[in-house]
């Protein structure tokens, strides 16, 4: 059955592929960033219903959820969710395209509008095959990815896993290393938690030639970096993936004024989540420490993110099997594990979850950007693969 399921797939996603096309440039040049996608969310809403579904919207602020059943589904009956994301980035666009962004400062940098133009094209051949479906499906189009604390989380406190209950998810990311034509997949443990970690080092401001009248909180900053890399370091299993990084230090002063505050903005990332914990309060405590002794305070706030994704091993082998088929063996590739976070991850800690990779990549027109580049863009022609791969992922596993 799969390869006649699949010769109907490729067949429909060539038809609606200029449809598609235009729904991802229409969704482009609208972008809306992370809770904000109230025209977007009814732009997909208006589409699921030209094609006879009956969308919810407003899910988890701004998300929209849809059914589609055949006549042999009953009400109890589990589901399968297909997802996408809605959000932009707060990026000015650089490309000099037909379809770029209309406003200043929002773009979207993380092929967000891919994912939802090829769900929506996936939902239009699914809805055709409807009746062939070995369970229905649940379509998912989630707001604010891009920020914590993830629109996932919001989707799940509106019960998007829940009546009907999904047994099952499926979700795709644009990949920008990756040449066009070709997808990627990672069984297990494959993208890591992300927490956001704010200092504020509060010391005492002087006149530079007179230091020991001061309490530097440049100074405290400069030791909380080092000495929290070097606990981190020194306490984390080898085997576990960490890494700690702080991107924001911001002290003003002069070069005769030394400041009465310092500011730290940092992130912590690995792929385990009781070290995960202990990790955050092991920075806490050292940066708090390192404070005191230069006779400072420091005040440590932790946002807390995405936990670690985890894709399941059965359903991420089957789904790479049903992309061989499709695509053939030499364009289907094993991921390494990725330090990035995706709010997919709330899910994987819920329901048996794949979330794969698709090639956007093509030098030969200048797309090779990566994600959040002001000149991100992608091959067009990694919306029919997609689309051809989500409708595919309800018929890939038993």
């Amino acid at each position: 059955m799969i390869n006649s399921i699949q010769d109907i797939i490729i067949k429909r996603s060539e038809e609606l592929f200029e449809k598609v096309k235009s729904i991802r440039e229409h969704i482009h040049a609208n972008p809306e960033l992370s809770y904000k996608e109230y025209n977007t969310m009814a732009y997909v809403a208006n589409h699921l219903e030209s094609i006879n579904l009956k969308p919810e919207i407003e899910v988890g602020n701004t998300g929209v959820v849809a059914m589609i059943k055949g006549e042999h589904h009953t009400k109890n009956d589990s589901v399968i969710g297909l997802r996408a994301d809605l959000d932009a980035l707060p990026i000015l666009e650089e490309n000099n395209i037909p379809y770029k962004s209309k406003f200043d400062g929002i773009m979207h940098a993380c092929g967000h509008d891919a994912h939802t133009s090829i769900l929506l094209g996936a939902a239009e051949i699914l809805y055709e095959l409807r009746n062939s479906l070995p369970k229905p499906i649940k379509l998912i189009f989630q707001p604010g990815e891009e920020k914590n604390p993830g629109g996932a989380t919001y989707m799940i406190k509106d019960g998007v896993l829940e009546n009907p209950t999904v047994s099952k998810m499926f979700a795709l990311h644009v990949f920008p290393d990756m040449e066009v034509g070709n997808v990627g997949f990672k069984e297990g443990v494959y993208m890591a938690s992300c927490d956001e970690i704010y200092i504020t080092i509060k010391g005492k401001g002087g006149h530079a030639a007179i230091p020991n009248e001061c309490i530097n909180p440049i100074i405290i900053g400069a030791n909380v970096i080092q000495s929290t890399k070097e606990i981190i370091t020194k306490k984390c299993d080898p085997k576990t993936p960490c890494i700690l990084s702080f991107g924001h230090f911001e002290a003003i002063g002069e070069t005769n004024i030394i400041p009465s505050v310092a500011k730290l903005k940092g992130t912590f990332r690995t792929m385990n989540e009781k070290w995960r914990k202990e990790g955050l309060k092991l920075i806490t405590k050292t940066a708090e420490n390192i404070a005191v002794s230069f006779g400072g305070k420091a005040k440590v706030e932790i946002s807390n993110g995405y936990p670690y994704l985890k894709n399941n091993s059965e359903l991420t082998s089957s789904m790479k099997v049903a992309a061989e088929k499709l695509l053939g063996k030499s364009k289907v590739h094993e991921l390494p594990l990725r330090m990035t976070s995706e709010d997919f991850a709330f899910y994987s800690q819920k329901v048996p979850v794949c979330f794969f990779r698709l090639g956007v990549k093509n030098e030969n027109k200048g797309i090779q950007f990566g994600l959040h580049n002001s000149k991100f863009n992608i091959d067009d022609e990694a919306l029919k693969i997609g689309m051809q791969m989500m409708a595919l992922a309800p018929f890939s596993t038993p």
